[in-house]
């Protein structure tokens, strides 16, 4: 499904691809799931996929324009692949707009709320944002989030020391080797 979605005539096409796939293997790693608390449901890993990829933009940020063109078009893509998600679940054309206002609502919040609190190293702040965003109806009953907030503070981190090339080339990760970020 995913490569179908880069059906334009453009050099990026095989680089976005590339890149798109390796950022959501990344929000699928088993142990964000099972070690970290997120839990595993369509809205779990429509937030992991989200936190991926507000990673891999503050990393782009930095990069040249090559490298802010692709991170455009895996905003476009991930977009894409969340409308065709929506329409496999079975909500009516009708609907399928203004849930997909919805989600773009929810990912530029989270963006923001993230990007705060890992602009100021503020592992707390980012432990409750997650929490808050993970678990919306649990208050004070959800899991604890820390282990989340280290895991995305760590692969920032690791993200910031990337080499340009591995942006330009659509070969950025997450995962690192057999030790997973």
């Amino acid at each position: 499904m995913v490569f179908g979605l880069f059906g334009k005539k453009n050099g990026n096409a095989a680089i976005v691809a590339r890149q798109y796939q390796l950022l959501t293997a990344s929000a699928r790693q088993p142990r964000l799931y099972a070690e970290l608390g997120v839990p595993d449901t369509v809205m779990g890993r429509f937030e992991m996929i989200s936190a991926v990829l507000i990673l891999y933009f503050r990393r782009t940020r930095q990069s040249a324009r090559a490298g802010q063109e692709i991170a455009q078009e895996i905003v476009d893509a991930f977009f894409q692949d969340v409308d065709h998600s929506i329409r496999e679940l079975g909500v009516g054309d009708l609907s399928v707009p203004k849930r997909m206002k919805r989600l773009a609502g929810m990912f530029y919040g989270r963006l923001e709320s993230y990007s705060a609190a890992l602009d100021a190293g503020d592992a707390e702040a980012l432990r409750a944002a997650l929490a808050r965003n993970l678990y919306t109806q649990a208050g004070a009953e959800a899991p604890d989030m820390g282990g989340l907030a280290h895991y995305m503070m760590e692969a920032e981190a690791r993200l910031a020391a990337t080499a340009e090339a591995e942006v330009e080339t659509g070969s950025l990760t997450l995962i690192s080797g057999t030790n997973e970020a």
